[in-house]
């Protein structure tokens, strides 16, 4: 719908005063008739993220930006999304956070209190969900995030946050159960992970799973979020002779580990990180290096994973790629279906009234790219992490639900024995 401004013109005779807005009147009569009643009462649906673009870890922020916007444009291609029996188009209003949490969480008061947003998208990261979510649920506006994946964001009681990600407690879930059928079996673990929120989650859910398993911890260690410097904690994995390590931190920290594990010529038999594996540009930067680790993921594009909108994840992944130039990881799927799930629960809400569109997402049910999409009494969805590992130029799918899917490279050789 185009508006036609018009600007005041001084008139001196009454009369003329009097033809001239008669004029006015039928012409807007005129105009709105001309104006289908659909169109006309038509209203784009406007969803309101802040996400990382610059900053630490902007590397992962452009995939959610680059995931919402990207399914936004197939929506919308698609007819929008259909609410009443009218279709709307989608838009995005989306903030940079710079990586700074404070920023974020003003910038979502910003999108909910001024730009008056109809629905909320997630930051990346577990450290902003958990304060961003405080803002959705203080204004009643749903947050869909597959950014953060900790058990505190779901563990408040709050009402309006859903997440797409698995809980943190289970990330290293199939990792254990895999370790268990390893052979030669391995018996001592170093468990190391960063000060933040997500990591102090995983950490907190490993720990029992590891004495369960009969595995001997001799390291439990906290370091600081961003740190840069491992050598310490690297000396005592050796002194140690630790043969698997486990690392929950970010991707700009596991890439420093590696780096620093081989100047310093340690080899554990195995080690698995919660980040970067999945990563093609983790993979980029460590180029051979990279072979041999292990990770997680709760999603690989698959044929498989049926969706309405892009037809699978095969080929989703392939468009991704295309219009981006690079290739999609979990998160990005994960951000995919944020947006189809704020969609499907305004269509089976029939409206875009916050309040409605949060019931239809407690209740919402279907299938997606991403996977199956059910949310929990907490808000969380429960998708099983499978166990991937860097094997030369490729990435492994290795342990799953129904266990071995491929033989791993184990144990692994030392640095000059590569």
């Amino acid at each position: 719908m185009t508006l036609i401004q018009s600007r005041r013109i001084p008139l001196a005779l009454p009369s003329f005063r009097s033809r001239y807005s008669r004029l006015l009147t039928r012409l807007l009569a005129v105009a709105a008739l001309a104006i289908p009643a659909s169109a006309a009462l038509a209203q784009e649906v406007v969803l309101g993220a802040s996400v990382q673009l610059t900053g630490p870890v902007a590397n992962t922020g452009r995939y959610y930006r680059d995931a919402y916007e990207l399914a936004i444009e197939k929506i919308n291609a698609a007819g929008g999304v259909k609410v009443g029996g009218q279709s709307r188009k989608l838009s995005l209003k989306l903030y940079d956070n710079q990586s700074d949490v404070n920023l974020s969480v003003r910038q979502y008061t910003q999108l909910v209190s001024q730009d008056k947003v109809h629905l909320l998208l997630g930051p990346f990261a577990s450290n902003f969900a958990l304060a961003d979510s405080a803002v959705s649920e203080k204004y009643k506006v749903p947050m869909v995030q597959g950014g953060g994946a900790s058990d505190q964001i779901f563990s408040r009681g709050f009402k309006y946050v859903f997440g797409t990600l698995a809980p943190a407690s289970n990330y290293f879930g199939s990792t254990v159960d895999m370790l268990k059928q390893l052979k030669p079996a391995p018996k001592t673990v170093a468990l190391l992970y960063a000060d933040d929120a997500f990591d102090v989650s995983v950490a907190d859910g490993t720990r029992p799973m590891l004495k369960q398993g009969g595995f001997n911890v001799v390291m439990d260690e906290r370091y600081s979020t961003n740190a840069t410097d491992f050598n310490s904690l690297l000396s005592q994995i050796k002194s140690l002779n630790v043969e698997v390590v486990l690392v929950a931190g970010h991707e700009t920290e596991i890439l420093n580990f590696v780096r620093q594990a081989k100047s310093l010529a340690v080899a554990p038999k195995l080690y698995s990180f919660t980040v970067g594996v999945p990563s093609e540009d983790f993979r980029k930067a460590l180029g051979k290096d990279a072979d041999y680790a292990y990770g997680m993921t709760a999603w690989l594009p698959s044929p498989n994973l049926k969706d309405r909108w892009f037809g699978d994840a095969d080929k989703f992944a392939k468009e991704y790629q295309a219009k981006f130039g690079y290739a999609p990881d979990y998160h990005a799927a994960s951000g995919v279906a944020d947006v189809e799930a704020l969609v499907k629960a305004m269509e089976d809400a029939g409206s875009i009234d916050p309040l409605k569109v949060r019931d239809a997402l407690a209740k919402v049910k279907f299938d997606s790219l991403y996977g199956p999409i059910a949310f929990n009494a907490t808000g969380q969805i429960e998708l099983p992490q499978v166990v991937i590992q860097v094997q030369g130029t490729d990435l492994a799918e290795i342990y799953g639900a129904k266990g071995f899917v491929k033989q791993p490279k184990y144990p692994m050789p030392a640095w000059n024995a590569r």
